[in-house]
């Protein structure tokens, strides 16, 4: 595969540029604070951070397929290398820490580039918007949670959710009220501009106006913190010391950060992506990733990652490509030669406010809310994916996420949606019985569709559900098996017993539906001999006829039923009780009505661009309109009345041959009642009755379009 180099820019519009520097600048002087404090997490001074912010950034630039992602210093690399360094006893910010920090950025560096090599970025495709969302959501949090101590003036927090939460109370036991209003307070101006002017670069203001705090008001004198003072000067390039080092310590943390690296920066990059509608390529974002690490170690950084609260705020402000990457790497570098006086100004709570506002949109509690209301199985994994990064950390998380995903999976293999099918009168269409009440059974044969592949955790289920469906009077049992793409050699066992016993008991046994595949598998696993023996046909009604069932099929119609034909509750349906459409009442629930009208008005609009009416009379009206193939008789002699209260709606030219139009519908309502009567004379001795029904409801809701349309047809018929 060939490596695209700044593959964002191609096709560049210059209508991004002035956003796409303005992103860059501020996310220049978000990154100030940010890298600063986890350089010194990770245990190496804080202008390390700045030093990450250069290079790093402008190699991921170079490389990375995502507009928006903004690559850096960040949380969980830090907190990793920081925890690794205490594990080993290395003092923070001393000579041996400096030797230890930048070595583990360079073997993780090393390992992302061998998961480039392998393909490593195949496990994306194992993890499911829930695991996404409560993964993010559950990183976003810790992170957030890391930075309140530090709107109350003290250190940030480190660890998981119990050490953050005691970080946090002794914040509060120390707590520096001016310093906690001034956060707070940047907080809410933040969150509020957020939604009124969400365009305007308010964190720019805010921070300016931290820094005019410090000059005017002197903050710092009241206990506010502030940050450290940096020296000026770009960083130098250092060739790594592996004298005195322990190398399997430093190349075990170093993979264990390249995991981390690797599923968040793909799973953070993957959810913006999805969000705002462009492509990845997972496997060069590793390459990106493994070429910014290999520099921060170059310069002494620790591990660098993508950051999930600097790419929100890319995205608030419009961030269109990764120019912002290349302004802010620039900016940073700038700064360092000769704007470092500024830094000393900020104050630390300001800037923990404008992080923290960033973070506040990562937490996807839409996504919760969503899956909450549509699936609580997927609503309680998206929970257990954030809370195991919460409790148990982001490399746990990730380990939680993957069989999560696997779990999920296996539970939907295991129990698949299936159904028993029959017939709606007038369709030639095979419906859920269960979930349709106009639908009967076909008498005497049994049609089940199972929608998932074939394997031994899911076979008994289909044995089950089929041998459980049995009568006395059964004939025929067809498998629907066109949502069926392979089998293993248990289903096949299994498929191959089920066909025995079924013919012992003199009841005929079809798998239909399935693609040529199928066929092979089976041959190849054994059960070739059901091909040859007739068990397999390619579609129900080939299975039907070979067992000989006439057309049309006798539907198992019970007394009870029939008997409600001749009365209304027959067409009373739950959706609205004065719909009489049995199919877009099962599709469309209390907006069928409003549904046929958008169907009637789409044809009245293709009759307006037929051209030749006299021809459309000769091949008939269904052959050239849309829709009709997609309705039931009942349903399309409703939908025939309807047209013609629209007739109105033609333009004038067609509207003179107003007559012909009718004359068409007329005749396609014979050819139904022709059809039914051949089909289902049951039904059509009820239809004059349902027609005088509808008229009597369209009076009420169109008796203008009712009136001139009776007074029309009394003068022209």
């Amino acid at each position: 595969m060939s490596v695209k180099i700044f593959p964002t820019l191609k096709n560049y519009k210059k209508e991004y540029l002035p956003k796409d520097i303005l992103s860059g600048i501020i996310m220049a002087a978000v990154s100030i604070p940010i890298s600063m404090g986890y350089a010194q997490i990770a245990g190496v001074p804080a202008v390390y951070g700045l030093y990450g912010s250069v290079l790093p950034i402008l190699l991921f630039a170079m490389l990375s397929t995502s507009k928006q992602f903004i690559f850096g210093v960040d949380a969980a690399p830090a907190a990793i290398v920081g925890a690794a360094l205490a594990t080993l006893g290395v003092t923070a910010e001393s000579a041996q820490a400096l030797q230890y920090v930048p070595l583990i950025a360079l073997f993780t560096g090393l390992w992302l580039l061998l998961f480039y090599l392998l393909h490593a970025d195949k496990i994306v495709d194992f993890i499911s918007t829930p695991v996404m969302g409560g993964f993010i959501s559950g990183i976003a949090v810790t992170i957030i949670m890391m930075q309140i101590p530090k709107l109350m003036g003290s250190p940030a927090g480190t660890g998981e959710f119990i050490e953050l939460a005691e970080h946090i109370f002794q914040a509060i036991t120390k707590i520096n009220w001016l310093s906690f209003g001034m956060g707070i307070g940047a907080l809410v101006i933040l969150i509020v501009s957020k939604k009124l002017i969400p365009k305007f670069p308010m964190a720019i203001v805010i921070m300016i106006a931290g820094v005019l705090s410090t000059i005017v008001f002197h903050v710092n004198q009241y206990g506010v913190v502030l940050l450290q003072a940096v020296q000026p000067g770009l960083p130098r390039l250092i060739f790594p010391d592996f004298t005195g080092i322990n190398l399997t310590q430093a190349v075990g943390r170093a993979l264990m950060v390249a995991v981390v690296i690797m599923a968040e920066t793909l799973l953070s990059e993957n959810n913006f992506a999805s969000k705002n509608g462009y492509e990845l390529d997972d496997r060069q974002e590793i390459l990106a990733c493994a070429a910014g690490n290999l520099a921060a170690g170059a310069v002494g950084c620790c591990p660098v990652n993508g950051s999930i609260s600097r790419t929100s705020m890319n995205e608030q402000y419009g961030g269109k490509t990764q120019v912002v990457s290349i302004t802010a790497g620039l900016t940073m570098a700038v700064v360092l030669i000769g704007a470092t006086g500024f830094i000393e100004y900020l104050p630390v709570p300001v800037l923990t406010a404008i992080v923290i506002s960033a973070l506040m949109n990562v937490v996807e509690t839409h996504l919760a809310v969503r899956l909450f209301k549509v699936s609580r199985n997927e609503f309680y994994i998206f929970i257990a994916a954030g809370i195991g990064v919460l409790f148990l950390g982001t490399i746990y998380g990730v380990v939680i996420g993957i069989l999560l995903s696997f779990v999920a999976v296996i539970l939907r293999a295991t129990n698949p949606p299936r159904s028993f099918r029959g017939m709606i009168p007038g369709k030639e269409v095979y419906y859920d019985l269960e979930r349709n009440r106009f639908a009967y059974p076909i008498k005497h044969v049994i049609i089940y569709r199972f929608s998932e592949n074939l394997f031994f955790a899911n076979i008994k289920v289909l044995v089950s559900d089929i041998e459980n469906s049995i009568k006395e009077d059964t004939k025929a049992v067809i498998l629907d098996a066109s949502a069926i793409n392979s089998l293993d050699i248990t289903a096949a066992d299994a498929l191959e017993m089920l066909a025995a016993s079924l013919k012992k008991r003199g009841i005929k046994f079809y798998i239909t539906e399935h693609s040529r595949e199928v066929n092979d598998q089976m041959r190849k696993l054994g059960i070739g001999h059901l091909i040859k023996e007739g068990a397999v046909r390619r579609t129900i009604l080939a299975a039907l006829h070979d067992a000989g069932i006439e057309q049309p099929c006798p539907l198992d119609i019970p007394e009870e039923d029939l008997e409600k034909l001749k009365r209304r509750e027959y067409f009373s349906l739950p959706a609205e009780e004065e719909n009489t459409l049995e199919e877009f009442a099962w599709a469309f629930g209390d907006d069928a009505v409003k549904e046929i009208e958008k169907r009637v008005l789409s044809i009245v609009k293709q009759i307006h661009e037929i051209t030749d009416l006299e021809k459309l009379s000769e091949e008939g009206i269904e052959e050239k309109l849309e829709f009709w193939n997609s309705l039931g008789a009942l349903d399309e002699d409703e939908l025939l009345r309807r047209m013609e209260l629209h007739l109105d709606d033609l333009p004038s030219d067609v509207k003179e041959n107003k007559k012909l139009v009718i004359e068409l519908i007329e005749r396609r309502r014979r050819k139904l009642r022709d059809r039914l009567l051949k089909e289902h004379p049951e039904i059509v001795e009820h239809i004059e009755e349902r027609r005088e029904r509808l008229e009597r409801r369209l009076e009420k809701q169109n008796p203008d379009a009712v009136k001139r349309l009776k007074h029309w047809k009394d003068e022209e018929f």
